[in-house]
């Protein structure tokens, strides 16, 4: 990044890009993206690229002028597709994982997933650390 555009951080210059996206719900090609907020094609391309995989915008190809290029659109939340990100540290305290019966279950067998406590408290925990994972992307956008 230049100098000013590194001191002003990626949070609010991704904050940036999706009010300009807001205000153009028809799409911005993303030339005229990074025109409107002063950087570099290269600085463009990553922040496009960071703002996809956070599932906040999507690229479309088009042509205009026999050159192809991409229209880039914020994703409608409404309307998004539910993704769940799980870490490996959630993954690793999944109580199955210890448990001294994890061979011997199964669903409808004495020892069945669907009416474990154990289990059931863990999912009760993920699902809350989940909701304000949520919460404080949402406050963020």
């Amino acid at each position: 990044m230049t100098g000013s555009h590194a001191e002003q951080g990626g949070d609010e210059l991704e904050q940036r890009a999706i009010e300009l996206l807001k205000q153009n719900r028809d799409g911005m090609l993303q030339t005229d993206l990074w025109k409107s907020l002063n950087i570099t094609s290269r600085e463009g391309s990553r922040l496009v690229l960071r703002l996809m995989r956070r599932g906040l915008v999507k690229r479309e190809e088009v042509t205009v002028g026999n050159r192809k290029t991409y229209k880039v659109y914020l994703v409608e939340t409404a309307g998004a597709q539910l993704r769940i990100l799980v870490d490996v540290s959630s993954i690793i305290d999944i109580p199955c994982t210890k448990c001294l019966y994890l061979n011997d279950c199964g669903h409808g067998g004495f020892y069945d997933p669907s009416n474990c406590a154990l289990l059931e408290a863990w999912l009760r925990r993920e699902a809350a650390k989940y909701k304000a994972r949520t919460a404080v992307q949402q406050r963020a956008a």
